[in-house]
């Protein structure tokens, strides 16, 4: 007997005996699925009056007796049907030294998955286009049917007459010289016997003219955008520049500003000392010419002009003549020495 199901249905096996009044103690009921010629599993057992449905992992949980199997129906049932429930099954019943025994063969198929569909080509006036379909599992022999979907009342409608369907691989159609009459909406349907899926397609034939102006569009918006960019830099430049300038300007020497003055530094060691008391007397020394000056300038200023004494005509009570006075000059050239008296001299000699 064989029984073909559709994955994720249901499914009852049957198995009838008469063993089932002999001995109850001695009833055994196996069910088995052959896999291959070698290969078997045990999918349902009643054995010393208890019943074991866990022995296959893939079935567990979905297999059990449909009816009293004491009774003569020891029968199977499987839900929710997977591909790999397919096989050959073997119900066995044994009691009292007697057996009886059911074959059945199990097909499942699977029904196509939901196809994808995808283009190839440029949708363009007098361009070709080619449409793909596939479905990435089912069971086979799987076919595909292309076509096209009315707008006004959502009704399939046969293919443009420039399309070509590939006979060796009715999941791919060609649409030749694609005009106007091209656009729709095209619909792939994938089917076997188990049921079908679908997907589908939108194709828009656009006009050389409408490609070039949609084509400038584009290059107009990437240029603006270019453009807009470039004078974004050049202003964030310009502020970074002049934040610049004005950063170095306080650093800037000027060739008529002062050079800074000199501090004293108190001397460290003994050479510093040293060079200390050098500058010290050097200094002084140039204070003390610098007073000197000073000194015989006010003086020469502050004393009138006088005539030399003509000793010849001034003499002395005892007759003789005086003698001339001796001028001393301070060589020292401290501050605070009397002032000297330097004799008139012609205005030559009074500039110092």
């Amino acid at each position: 007997t064989e029984f073909k199901r559709v994955a994720e249905e249901n499914v009852t096996l049957p198995c009838h005996h008469r063993l089932g009044l002999l001995e109850q103690g001695s009833l055994d009921i196996e069910w088995l699925l052959h896999i291959s010629e070698t290969v078997q599993k045990a999918v349902i057992t009643y054995s010393g009056g208890r019943v074991y449905d866990d022995l296959n992992e893939e079935q567990k949980g979905r297999v059990s007796f449909t009816s009293n199997f004491l009774a003569g129906d020891a029968s199977l049932q499987i839900i929710s049907l997977q591909s790999s429930d397919a096989g050959k099954y073997i119900c066995k019943v044994k009691n009292a030294g007697q057996y009886e025994w059911a074959r059945i063969t199990l097909k499942v198929v699977e029904k196509p998955s939901k196809p994808k569909c995808w283009l190839e080509g440029e949708m363009l006036e007098g361009k070709e286009l080619s449409l793909q379909c596939r479905s990435a599992s089912g069971t086979a022999p799987i076919s595909y049917r292309w076509q096209r979907i009315s707008r006004e009342d959502e009704r399939a409608e046969q293919l443009p007459p420039n399309s070509r369907v590939n006979i060796s691989n009715p999941g791919q159609v060609l649409l030749k010289n694609l005009t106007g009459a091209s656009t729709g909406l095209y619909q792939c349907v994938a089917t076997n016997e188990a049921g079908q899926e679908s997907c589908a397609l939108q194709v828009t034939v656009q006009h050389a003219q409408n490609i070039g102006m949609i084509a400038g569009a584009v290059c107009g918006v990437v240029v603006g955008l270019s453009l807009l960019l470039l004078v974004v830099r050049l202003t964030i430049r310009r502020k970074e520049k002049k934040r610049y300038e004005e950063e170095e300007a306080p650093n800037e020497i000027r060739e008529d500003a002062e050079a800074p003055k000199a501090h004293l530094v108190k001397p460290s060691s003994s050479s510093s000392g040293s060079r200390s008391s050098r500058s010290g007397s050097s200094s002084t020394r140039s204070t003390a010419n610098s007073a000197s000056r000073s000194q015989r300038t006010l003086s020469t200023e502050a004393t009138p002009h006088l005539t030399p004494p003509q000793y010849g005509q001034r003499q002395g009570a005892d007759g003789k003549e005086p003698e001339p006075r001796k001028i001393e000059y301070n060589t020292a050239g401290r501050m605070g020495a009397p002032a000297v008296m330097v004799p008139a001299q012609s205005r030559a000699f009074q500039t110092v």
